[in-house]
């Protein structure tokens, strides 16, 4: 009978007859009892209670019975750490034993039991077996270290165990060896080290090397982890190694061939990209990520997101290799997916027409999932490859005659990306595309159609119909396609203002006075600023011409690309993410180098020390490709076409120059005679203007430009924080201000109720950070009838924390003689920036690196062509928002700069300003904060 006996008895009193048994004189009788407590302690039955009586069982020759008492011993020691001490002394005793095998499993329930009290009695053991003349006992022993420098990391330290680690790498076991390596990586990566356990140097790697072609499979996937952290001295010995491991790649392991291709794709840097070694190492890295595509659905996907990676690193390994990624029909979803972007990496002038005609078959599948990406796909391959765009615009076109709606849709998408990277090229198929209106139901092709339909407005009869037609249902479409139909009804009313004046009132009034949408609404007032004060430069802004698209929509940013492949193999490499990012601790401790030769980091093949060594400085190029690409994808988003505002220089046209250009605008003048003002920026009667930051800066603006800058101030600022009627009488306005190190809420009380008010006390909620009255409200005499009186109280920031929502929402309680009121507001997180928040310049280097791309926000402050970087640095220092660094590359100034909040967090800011555009960059560990910090930005620099 089998073992399965011991999972079916459920007797009342069993505990009682199982001690009586473990106590028995008879050894196969003590056996049964100890299998029959690992039976019920695996089903979940608490056997605790026998903890003494299965300690007792350790004294015994038979091998099986100990390691039954081992595994019970690992579950409850730590639960039991008094009574653990009880078998202190049988480890001690089995660690002397003659057989290597109870030696060795002594050594693994030592590494495995988590108990400090008795962590101390363990080390004399561990010593004596990592010396042991048994290799199957010294490479157990290694594992064990790793485990007890995790329980106390210290203890490990001091008793040396690190150096007999270390000589172990020299052992003449390649097991021993392989374990040895494990344990080191796994130190070397815990968050608890402080310090290098070892310097891989060219004997250490040779070492390892000679060890590679003994070990088990998994010794092999070790080593060669700890070879990739190694950096060669130059490309000869980069070349010997490569030479060594290349046999690796034809292993059965799919584990030990990514590994081995992870050592090569990182020492290929050192080596000229034109050498003989180098073309002979890409000839031999494809065969092996081919054959990683015939194993199972879930190997496939690892392989492929893998070389996805490579592909992006390296094309030139799989560019001929395309017909491997071509889809099958019994793909799962997720293979066919990264079988489909690895294909559009690879596409080319030589192999599109094939890709084509494979993009063509799988937009007929029956997944729609997939078809959609099929047919965006199409649309990528047009953008990658210009001589073929023509063939790919056919393609679309042909897909959009099958009818089939979601594939009508997806088609409109794209086609409106190829508009953007080839303007005046494929008009001729606009009114194909206007016939499919009808059809659209997705706000995605809506807002694509729309924004055709508004920049080609001039060559399409019924452009104002059309439009007329999304207008009526204003309402009901979505916040994208409001803003997008907004944009192209202006686009049209500029290039045809003959006949489109009531279409451009209609949608105007409709965003600005029927919407509560703030985006929709203040998008409404821009455009109908710009119409009414200079309707010329209306023109130059909003028909400005849009920069193109790039070719690539989701390359990895460089640096995150380089270190990636550095973690090819592992779940980085799957995520697309650095360890970090979703594994606490990971890379915390001085671990072994995770990066490409820095000699190849950057473009000029020259490492570099200062701010251009940083992802930021380094990759702006890239970061501009992304920033276009997301205004490809998203070009009906909040910003839209308005984003070209900033890079016309006309948006602002002085008095001189204005009677020039007044020829132009007289017909639009006209037109818009009674469109005036909007009636919100003349009456704001809860605005006070002693609140408003800058006022001096916004009165010494020209006319035209305050009605703009008044309008951002409004969206920014709620000044009325209790209105009359929800304060029974009692109105308080304020405003939030950081004076001298001291956080400052600034309030007028006004009575406007039929009696004095006094007895004033104030109390916060618990907010996001902790802020609290440093005092009470300091009103001594009765506040009169029709009356009103200021105040500042200070405020400090060591109160109860409790995140809110928004973050910087402030809950306040109010007493009065009357009643206690409440009420909320908004206070900007800038008050919050403390003045020790310079940075130094390394280790901003090291906190940006650190912080992975996924991470990084971009933004850009509208209004930035009145402000030099002088100005803007000047401004942003005196709100604590500290310049660590300034560089200007190619006419481009660039401010590296640091915050620090007040409860400790740290955020990192780059700041470009290129033709008067300022565009934010921003990183930080907390990235909850990044809205607000935007939010501060536009404040602080609009000031």
């Amino acid at each position: 009978m089998t073992d399965s006996k011991y999972f079916t008895t459920t007797k009342k009193g069993e505990i009682f007859e199982l001690k009586s048994e473990l106590n028995s004189e008879k050894k196969e009788r003590k056996k049964e009892a100890v299998k029959k407590v690992i039976a019920s302690m695996t089903v979940g039955k608490d056997v605790s209670s026998l903890f003494p009586d299965v300690v007792n069982c350790m004294q015994t020759d038979n091998l099986e019975l100990k390691k039954l008492v081992y595994l019970y011993l690992m579950n409850y020691a730590k639960s039991q750490p008094d009574m653990a001490i009880l078998a202190v002394n049988t480890f001690v005793k089995d660690c002397d034993d003659p057989n290597p095998l109870i030696r060795a499993l002594a050594v693994r329930t030592m590494g495995c039991i988590r108990v400090d009290k008795i962590t101390e009695y363990l080390c004399e053991p561990l010593r004596k077996c990592l010396k042991d003349d048994d290799p199957y006992v010294r490479k157990t022993t290694a594992i064990c270290v790793a485990k007890l420098y995790d329980i106390n990391a210290q203890l490990v330290e001091d008793q040396g165990f690190l150096d007999t680690l270390r000589d172990l790498i020299s052992d003449s076991n390649p097991m021993v060896v392989a374990n040895a390596v494990a344990a080191i990586t796994e130190i070397m990566e815990n968050p608890n080290n402080t310090s290098h356990i070892i310097e891989f140097n060219t004997q250490t790697i040779n070492k390892l090397l000679t060890a590679l072609n003994e070990c088990t499979e998994w010794g092999q996937v070790f080593i060669l982890d700890a070879i990739s952290s190694y950096e060669a001295r130059d490309e000869r010995e980069a070349q010997s190694i490569c030479e060594r491991v290349a046999p690796r790649l034809a292993h059965a392991n799919s584990a030990v061939v990514l590994s081995a291709i992870k050592v090569i794709m990182k020492l290929m840097e050192m080596m000229d990209p034109g050498s003989d070694m180098s073309v002979m190492l890409i000839r031999k890295l494809a065969p092996p990520l081919v054959t990683l595509l015939s194993a199972e659905a879930e190997i496939q996907y690892v392989a492929l997101r893998n070389i996805n990676l490579i592909v992006q690193k390296k094309p030139e390994i799989l560019k001929n290799e395309m017909k491997v990624f071509f889809v099958k029909y019994n793909d799962p979803i997720y293979v066919k997916l990264e079988k489909l972007d690895i294909m559009i990496r690879l596409t080319s002038h030589s192999n599109i027409a094939q890709v084509l005609a494979e993009l063509k078959e799988y937009a007929t599948e029956v997944d729609v999932d997939f078809v959609r990406k099929s047919v965006r796909a199409i649309g990528r391959c047009a953008i990658k490859v210009e001589q073929a765009a023509e063939r790919c615009v056919a393609t679309l076109l042909e897909l959009i005659q099958s009818k089939v709606n979601y594939v009508v849709q997806e088609a409109i998408i794209v086609i409106k990306d190829i508009f953007r990277k080839y303007p005046n090229k494929y008009e001729g198929i606009i009114s194909t595309l206007c016939e499919n209106l009808d059809t659209l139901d997705e706000p995605e092709a809506r807002a694509s159609m729309i924004w055709i339909i508004g920049e080609y407005a001039e060559r399409i009869d019924n452009a104002d119909d059309l439009l007329e037609s999304f207008i009526e249902g204003f309402h009901d479409e979505n916040t994208h396609v409001q803003l997008q139909l907004l944009t192209a009804t202006v686009k049209l009313f500029l290039k045809r203002p003959s006949n489109t004046q009531e279409l451009v009132q209609q949608i105007l009034s409709l965003a600005t006075q029927d919407s509560d949408n703030p985006d929709l609404r203040d998008r409404g007032y821009i455009y109908w600023r710009l119409l009414s004060a200079d309707p010329a430069a209306a023109k130059e802004v909003v028909l400005a011409e849009k920069p193109l698209i790039s070719e690539e929509t989701d390359l990895i940013e460089g640096s995150l690309l380089d270190e990636l492949i550095c973690h090819i193999s592992s779940l980085a490499s799957v995520y697309h993410k650095p360890p970090n990012t979703f594994a606490e601790g990971r890379n915390g401790g001085v671990g072994f180098k995770r990066s490409l030769p820095a000699r190849y980091n950057s473009q000029d093949d020259s490492p570099t020390q200062d701010m251009t060594s940083s992802n930021a400085a380094n990759n702006y190029n890239n970061q501009q490709q992304q920033q276009q690409q997301m205004a490809n994808v998203h070009s009906d988003n909040l910003i839209g076409d308005l984003l070209d505002i900033n890079n016309s220089n006309n948006s602002y046209i002085p008095p001189n120059q204005q009677q020039q250009q007044q020829h132009i605008s007289d017909n639009i003048l006209d037109l818009l005679g009674d469109l005036g003002t909007p009636t919100l920026i003349n009456q704001s009667p809860s605005i006070h203007p002693s609140f408003i930051p800058g006022l001096e800066t916004f009165q010494s603006l020209p006319a035209s430009s305050q009605t703009l800058s008044l309008l951002i101030i409004i969206s920014n600022l709620f000044q009325v924080w209790l209105t009359v009627s929800k304060g029974k009488g009692l109105e308080i306005s304020g405003s939030f201000a950081r004076r001298n190190e001291i956080i400052s809420m600034d309030m007028t009380f006004n009575n406007q109720s039929s009696q004095p008010l006094h007895g004033f006390a104030i109390q916060l909620n618990k907010n996001s950070f902790g802020i609290v009255p440093s005092q009470q409200i300091n009103i001594s005499n009765p506040l009169a009838p029709s009356q009103s009186t200021s105040i500042s109280l200070p405020l400090n920031t060591n109160g109860p924390m409790q995140q809110m929502n928004p973050l910087n929402n402030l809950q306040v309680a109010i007493k009065t003689n009357v009643e206690v009121l409440y009420f909320s507001c908004l206070y900007p997180i800038h008050i919050l920036f403390t003045e020790d928040g310079r940075m130094d310049k390394r280790t901003y280097l090291a906190t940006w690196k650190e912080i992975p791309v996924s991470d990084e926000v971009h933004h850009e402050v509208d209004g930035g062509m009145l402000l030099t970087s002088d100005k803007i640095q000047e401004k942003l220092e005196r709100a604590n928002v500290f310049t660590v660094a300034r560089r200007n590359v190619d006419q481009q100034e660039m401010l590296y700069q640091s915050i620090k909040l007040t409860n400790q967090v740290w955020v990192l800011i780059e700041v470009k300003v290129v033709a008067g555009v300022i565009n934010v960059s921003i990183k930080s560990r907390a990235t909850e904060v990044y809205p607000y910090i935007q939010q501060s930005f536009d404040i602080i620099l609009k000031a």
